[in-house]
């Protein structure tokens, strides 16, 4: 039996046309996947993760090793057994390089034609600036400024005026109502191009497509609006302290406890500043001799965390795990620059929803990876928490991850929650460590009490503890 298969797969290889059976020759599942696969990856110091991992390649993929086996594509018979067989005709084999070449389009990639005529925009924009400052150069030398730095450089004054100005109006129209489903622009004119602006009294009802109030929170009556007056006034509007002094209530620990719950981990810790739970609790995770490995994409809090941390940096190409593993592999190879020891830790810092490109990261081939390389993985889900998911948790809910194979969650509540401050949540261990270390709870101030309970709302309706199925 097992001579015959031997020879139905060299004929099948030679060109021959017999069909033969996948189970038989190629010893493929009958979910047409080629058997699991154990591979022992090398166990890397200090680090303690998973040591295997399953690798499960899909059947088209798995059949490109020979020239003679790519136009293979495998049909049921009358018994339910995967069939081999060799397109007989050229319009198959056009369809098949046509849905190989749909599977390899980038959904992330911009159309050239909406590239080319912007760009073209704004070298129109920049071209008739140029021809303006020719004719008619203004005096850009700052007065009674001697031996000071000036404040513009040349371009930035020459982008201010003849690209920014025409057009600044789009971008700084004042509203006078809450961010909500609809927002009322106040109407502005100008009778010397834009260099200074006037109100006509006029107000625009406008449809609200680019407010941090996701889910519509930010409301001037409601529930959050009626929970967070009453905090206001059993409460006050603010703590004037840290957390580690005299800014610990008994809501702050009710929030960190519902996050906790919220996101499926042991523990959270909250503060008052979103930027600061990046840029500050960063540097109390990592120090030099650590390896990082971060999106190019990240935030400034994210960049400005890793820089003060001290650890190495090495960027990837964003949203390419392919090109991340291959950077984490060979700095592991590698060891640390100097020294050639191995790294105390490696981290992997990504976003869960990058809002400037609207992508949202590959999180289970991220944790394939780190499990591979045992590695940590800290997730910013400053975008996506609340407003991604069947439940909105966040991207580990929109793929139906298990939580605890993300090490560290970051997050804020001044989008989906229409709140101030943010979050990290994960395993107690850290959260005790970061109680400890992190400046952010000794030199800032808490959340004041009616933030706080204006969280608390918006995360129970979204919970749908509220009795409602509003969230």
């Amino acid at each position: 039996m097992r001579s015959d298969a031997l020879q139905n797969r060299r004929n099948c290889v030679n060109g021959g046309t017999s069909l033969l059976t996948a189970k038989a020759a190629l010893n493929i599942s009958s979910n047409g996947h080629l058997p699991h696969k154990t591979v022992n990856t090398p166990v890397l110091p200090v680090l303690k993760h998973v040591t295997t991992t399953t690798i499960q390649p899909p059947l088209k993929s798995s059949l490109l090793h020979n020239n003679n086996l790519q136009n293979l594509k495998h049909a049921p018979d009358s018994n339910g057994s995967a069939i081999v067989q060799a397109p007989e005709t050229a319009t198959q084999k056009t369809a098949a390089i046509k849905e190989k070449a749909a599977d390899q389009v980038n959904p992330e990639d911009i159309p050239l034609s909406i590239a080319f005529f912007t760009f073209l925009s704004y070298g129109v924009l920049l071209l008739v600036g140029y021809i303006k400052e020719f004719f008619n150069s203004p005096d850009t030398n700052e007065k009674n400024r001697e031996d000071y730095v000036p404040l513009f450089v040349g371009f930035e004054t020459f982008y201010f005026r003849y690209v920014y100005r025409p057009i600044q109006d789009s971008f700084c129209s004042p509203i006078c109502s809450v961010p909500g489903e609809m927002v009322t622009v106040m109407e502005r004119k100008s009778d010397d191009y834009n260099w200074t602006m006037r109100l006509t009294g006029k107000k625009v009802p406008s449809i609200n497509v680019g407010s941090y109030n996701y889910l519509g929170f930010a409301q001037t009556s409601g529930p959050c609006h009626d929970a967070a007056e009453e905090t206001t006034k059993r409460n006050g509007v603010s703590i004037a302290s840290c957390r580690t002094e005299l800014g610990t209530m008994n809501i702050h620990k009710e929030l960190e406890t519902m996050t906790a719950e919220f996101l499926g981990t042991e523990d959270a810790i909250t503060f008052g500043m979103g930027f600061a739970t990046n840029s500050l609790n960063l540097p109390s995770l990592l120090t030099p001799g650590c390896l990082v490995l971060s999106d190019e994409y990240n935030h400034a809090s994210i960049i400005l965390g890793l820089r003060l941390s001290g650890a190495t940096i090495k960027v990837f190409k964003h949203n390419d795990c392919a090109d991340l593993e291959r950077r984490l592999r060979r700095a592991i190879i590698d060891g640390h620059p100097r020294t050639r020891r191995p790294w105390k830790k490696v981290l992997i810092v990504v976003e869960g929803i990058y809002s400037m490109e609207g992508t949202i990261c590959n999180l289970p081939r991220l944790i394939q990876i780190k499990k591979k390389y045992k590695a940590y993985l800290y997730m910013d889900e400053a975008h996506s928490v609340g407003a991604l998911g069947s439940r909105g948790r966040g991207v580990a809910d929109y793929y139906n991850c298990d939580p605890k194979d993300i090490d560290i969650f970051m997050g804020t509540y001044t989008k989906s929650f229409a709140a101030a401050g943010g979050y990290i949540a994960g395993s107690k261990e850290l959260i005790d460590h970061l109680r400890i270390h992190s400046d952010a709870q000794h030199y800032a101030p808490a959340i004041a009490p009616p933030v706080v309970q204006q969280i608390i709302t918006a995360m129970t309706i979204i919970m749908g503890k509220d009795g409602t199925n509003d969230g």
